[in-house]
C-alpha cells in the first residue's frame, strides 16, 4: 500500500423524501440566489422539479434557471451558465440530475470565479483556486459526480472531452433519494450501472501490492452492483435495489476504494474519445471497451485477473490453467454488460475501423513525455488502436 491523503467533504442526505430538505440545507451554506441547473424535461415530468422549487421557495431562496444539459455536457452551455451567474449575482449552484448536470455545474462554479476561460482548467492544466458552492439532487445513479472531485466537459469545437480533478469542486452536499430513479428508462439505468462498475474496476486493477482491504472493498461494491442490477431492471420500483445501486454509485467514485493504490483509467480515457466522437452514452462505450482492454492486458498480471474472476463473478478456479480462469472472468464481465442491455462492439455504437487511428491519437495521455495512458499497463496510441480493433 502506498501513502495517501484522503478527504471527502461532501455531505450526503440519503433516503425517501429527503428532497424537502434542499432549500434549508442551501441556507445553511449561505445560499440566497441559486442557479438551478438541470437537463431536459424529465425532472418536470417525474415531479422532482416541483419538489425542488417548492423547497427552495419555502426557504426564501431566489431561483435562476438554466436547463438544457446534454449527455457529455457541453462547454458552450457552461460558458452560458458562467455569464448568468455573473450577471445575476448567483451565490450557489444546485445541480438537479445525473453526472452530466453535476459536471456542468462544477464547471460553471469554477468558471464564474475565474477571470480567464474555464476551458483552461480542462485542457491547459490550470488548477482552480475558487468556486461557487455546488449542491446536488441526484436523479441518475451512475457517474458518482455527486461525491467526487471530478468533472468532465466536452468542447463543442473539436469534440474534445476532457476531465478536471480538483479538491475544490467536491459538492458541499448531495441529496440522494432512490425514488427519483424509478422512472429512468432501462437503457439509461443500464448505462449508469456500467459506468459505476467501471469506476471501481479501474481502481481495482492496480500495480500496487498489499492492498487487501481496498481489494475487498472494491469486490464488495462490484458484487453489490452485479447482484442488484437485474433487480432494478426487472422491478424499477424496487426501493431497496435502487437504494443499493444509488449508494454503490457514490462509493464507486468518491475515491475511498482508491486509497493506498494507483488505479488505471485507460478505458475511461479511451471511452471519452468515443463519446466525444459521436456522442455515445458513456456507460455504453465503457461496456464495449473494458472487456477488450482486459483481453489486451490480462497476461500483464494474470493472478489479479484470476482473483477478479473468482471473487467478483464466482468463476470456479482452474488451478492447472489460470489463463482459462482469467478468460472466463472476462467472458463473465461481457455477459454481465449484455444482461443489462449494453452493446458489445464498436459497430453497434456507430464507430468503425476507419476512425480508429484518429480516436487513438486523441486519447488524453497520463504521461505526456512517454505518450501513454493508464497505469496498470501503460498504453501508447498503437496499443489503443489494437484494443479498438479487438472491440470492432
Amino acid at each position: 500500500m502506498i501513502n495517501f491523503d484522503y478527504k471527502n467533504p461532501t455531505r450526503i442526505i440519503f433516503g425517501k423524501g429527503t428532497i424537502v430538505q434542499t432549500g434549508s440545507v442551501i441556507k445553511e451554506y449561505g445560499g440566497t440566489r441559486v442557479l438551478l441547473h438541470f437537463g431536459g424535461g424529465s425532472i418536470k415530468g417525474n415531479g422532482v422539479y416541483d419538489e425542488v422549487t417548492k423547497s427552495l421557495k419555502a426557504a426564501g431562496i431566489e431561483i435562476v434557471e438554466l436547463g438544457g444539459v446534454q449527455p457529455n455536457p457541453r462547454l458552450s452551455l457552461v460558458r452560458e451558465g458562467i455569464k448568468i451567474c455573473r450577471e445575476k449575482n448567483v451565490d450557489f449552484i444546485l445541480a438537479v440530475g445525473g453526472g452530466s448536470v453535476i459536471d456542468s455545474a462544477k464547471a460553471i462554479g469554477v468558471g464564474a470565479s475565474y477571470e480567464g476561460d474555464v476551458w483552461d482548467f480542462y485542457a491547459a492544466g490550470k488548477v482552480p483556486q475558487k468556486t461557487l458552492p455546488v449542491g446536488t439532487v441526484l436523479t441518475i445513479a451512475a457517474a458518482g459526480s455527486e461525491m467526487s472531485w471530478s468533472s468532465v466537459i466536452t468542447n463543442d469545437d473539436g469534440a474534445l472531452k476532457r476531465p478536471l480533478d480538483a479538491q475544490i469542486i467536491y459538492p458541499v452536499f448531495s441529496v440522494l433519494d432512490p425514488e427519483t430513479t424509478y422512472s429512468l428508462p432501462a437503457y439509461q439505468t443500464g448505462c449508469g450501472i456500467a459506468d459505476m462498475f467501471v469506476h471501481v474496476f479501474e481502481r481495482y486493477f492496480t500495480a500496487v501490492k498489499n492492498v487487501d482491504l481496498t481489494d475487498r472493498l472494491c469486490e464488495a461494491i462490484m458484487k453489490t452492483i452485479v447482484n442488484n442490477a437485474k433487480r432494478v431492471l426487472d422491478a424499477p420500483g424496487d426501493y431497496n435495489a435502487r437504494a443499493e445501486i444509488m449508494w454503490a454509485g457514490s462509493l464507486a467514485h468518491n475515491n475511498l476504494v482508491g486509497t493506498g493504490r494507483i488505479g488505471d483509467f485507460a478505458s475511461h480515457m479511451i471511452e471519452h474519445e468515443l463519446s466525444g466522437f459521436n456522442d455515445v452514452a458513456h456507460g455504453a462505450g465503457l461496456a464495449v471497451i473494458v472487456p477488450n482492454w482486459m483481453k489486451f492486458v490480462y497476461r500483464h498480471d494474470l493472478p489479479r485477473f484470476v482473483q477478479f474472476a473468482v471473487r467478483v463473478f464466482d468463476v470456479e478456479q482452474d488451478f492447472h490453467n489460470p489463463d482459462e480462469t482469467a478468460l472466463r472472468g472476462i467472458k463473465a464481465m461481457r455477459d454481465f454488460f449484455s444482461s443489462i442491455g449494453m452493446p458489445a462492439t464498436l459497430a453497434e455504437i456507430g464507430i468503425h475501423e476507419k476512425d480508429f487511428g484518429a480516436i487513438a491519437g486523441k486519447v488524453k495521455k497520463f504521461d505526456e513525455v512517454k505518450g501513454t495512458v493508464g497505469n496498470f499497463r501503460p498504453l501508447g496510441p498503437a496499443d489503443v488502436e489494437e484494443i479498438l480493433k479487438l472491440a470492432k
